[in-house]
Parts: C-alpha cells; structure tokens; sequence
C-alpha cells in the first residue's frame, strides 16, 4: 500500500525515532494487523503523533485569535458598550449636550433613541469577558486538547480493528454454511479459501482473511495447518479467531472437516439468530418509547394546556416564545434524536 503525503511526511520526521518503539509495542501491531491498516507500525505512529502537533498548532492559532490584546476576540468583545449603559449616557448627552466629546466615537444608533453621540459620558461601560473563562478554555485546549487529539489518532488501530470484528461477525454465520456446503461437496480447504476470497462482495471482511490463508499455502510455500495458525494471531474477531483453531485443531488430530463445518456453521447461525433477536426486541422497545414520548407526551401537554386555560386562565401566561420553542424546536429534536436511534442501530445490521 502507498503512503500518502501525510504519512510520507510523518514517516520522513519521525519514522526513524519512533521506529524500535513502534515495532516493540506488540499490541499496535496487533492492533494494526487486525485492522487491516497496511502500514508499519512507525509510520502509524509517527503520523499520529504529527496529527498530534498540527493539531496543538491549530488550537495555539484558535487561541492567539480569541485572547490576543487589542485585536482578538475577547478584546472585540470588551470594546462594545454594556447595553445597561446606554440609557444613562443618552440621558446624560440630552442634559449635557455641551460636554459632548465628539472625538470619541461613542454613541447609539437605533429605533428606540435614535442617533444619539455621548462621548465622554461618565457612565459609560464596556463588556467585561468572564474571568474564569479566561483561564478555562486555555486550560481545556491546550491541557486536555493535545491529550485528547493524541488518545483519537493512537486509537484509530484499534477502532479499525473493532470495526472489522463487527464485520466479520455479521458474515461468518454465511461463511460458515458455505464452507460447509463446500466441504459436503468434497472441496478442498484451498478451494473452499479460495472461493471465499474471490467473493469478497458477498463475505465481506472473511475474504481478506481467506485470500491470506491461501496465499500462504499456494505462493509462499506453507503447509495448510502453519498457514491457519498464522491467521489465528491475524484475526480480528474472537469468532474467526476460534473458527481458525478449531480448523487447525481437527486437521492435526486428523478429525473430519466436513463434520467441524457443519457444526460451526449450525452454532454460528444460532448466535446470528440471538443477534437478530436482541436487535430485535431493542427496536420493538425503541418504537414503544417513541410512541410515548413523540406522541402521547405532546398530546397530553396540549391537553394539559387547554385545560388550565379553561379552569384558571394560568395556560394564557405562557410566553409565544417558549411555545414556538416547543413547537418547533423542541419537539421536532424528539423525532430527530429518535430517527437517528433507529438508523445507527440499522446501520450495524446492514450487509
């Protein structure tokens, strides 16, 4: 696999450094082999850790435009006059009109006084920008932040790694049948690996792993049974990994594959069903709540309403701002959150 410009700079400023720290840590590597990542473990981590400084480099830069004197954020904001202020100065300018300093460039401007200018009124104010915050969002970015953005971009070994097990398990139940139909029809374990890997669209994940399994045994030399063993330490999902030891258990006890297929394709299409089942009851219990919360909650709030309307006149005090809120604010984001439920769940299930 090429490494593309980020990696190539990582790996150029870094690689050499990190590379006996990288190949030591045993559980990167696994992690980068399981996740089918493709590159060598000083490559991964040197473009993390340079991730890590662009992204410190960012948050300095956020930083020097938010609290920067004179011309950052913080001190835009303390410029603008207090809006308790302005009452008083227009009052002051109507009753000290030859005080007036036109210099400064202090006045208001609006429907409710007009255009008036008070410069040099003794009660003016400007924003004050909170103080705790001065020193919470520089703590919070630059302390936690790098911490943060390093544990993210490690961590993408491993989140590949998880997101290769879930797809394994979603195909190995129909992996599973189908070398057990292959192995009923006298299949070799090299045809049945490599029918698997040329049907990468229909097994997913398992193809990747098949396609290793028989280029082990039919271009580099090795016996079936060393060829399963090393892909046993190369699976990424606890099922695979399990499928692959039994194989290699029943070969070197000279066991009966056709029997082992066909009982691992029976268990894990029972696992499968549970899967499905719990997924489900989830969805069934998920529509339950929905109807309760989406649907018979807004009703009876609205009758709620309408009934303090009726008895006591309290249901007119309602602000038209928190009811347009409620409207369409609030009860629209039920729906949101719950379609979104609903698709992430699927999402898992999706094939």
């Amino acid at each position: 696999m090429e490494l593309n410009a980020w990696q190539k700079i990582g790996h150029r400023l870094l690689g050499g450094l990190l590379r006996r720290r990288a190949r030591g840590d045993k559980e990167l590597s696994n992690n980068i082999q399981r996740g089918n990542l493709n590159i060598m473990p000083e490559v991964f981590m040197a473009t993390s850790i340079l991730s890590t400084i662009a992204t410190v480099g960012i948050l300095v830069g956020l930083n020097v435009l938010v609290f920067m004197p004179g011309i950052g954020g913080v001190a835009l904001y303390e410029n603008i006059q207090d809006p308790v202020s302005i009452p008083l100065c227009v009052d002051w300018a109507y009753w000290h009109s030859d005080e007036i300093d036109y210099n400064l460039n202090w006045g208001v401007n609006s429907d409710e006084f007009g255009e008036v200018q008070y410069g040099g009124c003794p009660y003016y104010q400007t924003k004050s920008f909170p103080a705790p915050l001065k020193i919470v969002i520089p703590v919070l970015t630059l302390g936690l932040g790098p911490l943060l953005a390093y544990r993210t971009f490690m961590g993408g070994a491993k989140r590949a790694a998880e997101m290769r097990s879930k797809d394994i398990e979603k195909y190995l139940p129909y992996a599973a049948s189908y070398t057990a139909a292959m192995s009923a029809a006298n299949a070799t374990p090299q045809k049945i690996f490599r029918s698997l890997a040329k049907n990468q669209d229909i097994y997913g994940e398992i193809s990747h792993d098949s396609a290793q399994i028989y280029r082990d045994t039919n271009l580099l030399g090795f016996d079936l049974v060393t060829a399963i063993k090393m892909s046993v330490g190369r699976a990424a999902s606890p099922w695979l990994t399990e499928f692959f030891q039994g194989m290699e258990g029943t070969l070197t006890a000279g066991g009966n594959l056709k029997i082992y297929f066909l009982n691992r394709a029976e268990h894990y299409m029972r696992e499968n069903r549970t899967r499905l089942h719990v997924f489900l009851e989830t969805l069934a219990m998920l529509a339950e709540s929905y109807v309760v919360v989406a649907v018979a909650m807004p009703l009876f709030l609205l009758v709620m309403l309408v009934i303090m309307f009726w008895v006591s006149g309290s249901g007119s005090t309602m602000d038209e701002s928190t009811l347009y809120f409620i409207v369409l604010g609030f009860l629209p984001m039920i729906h949101i959150a719950y379609g979104y439920l609903v698709w992430a769940m699927s999402a898992d299930q999706n094939m």
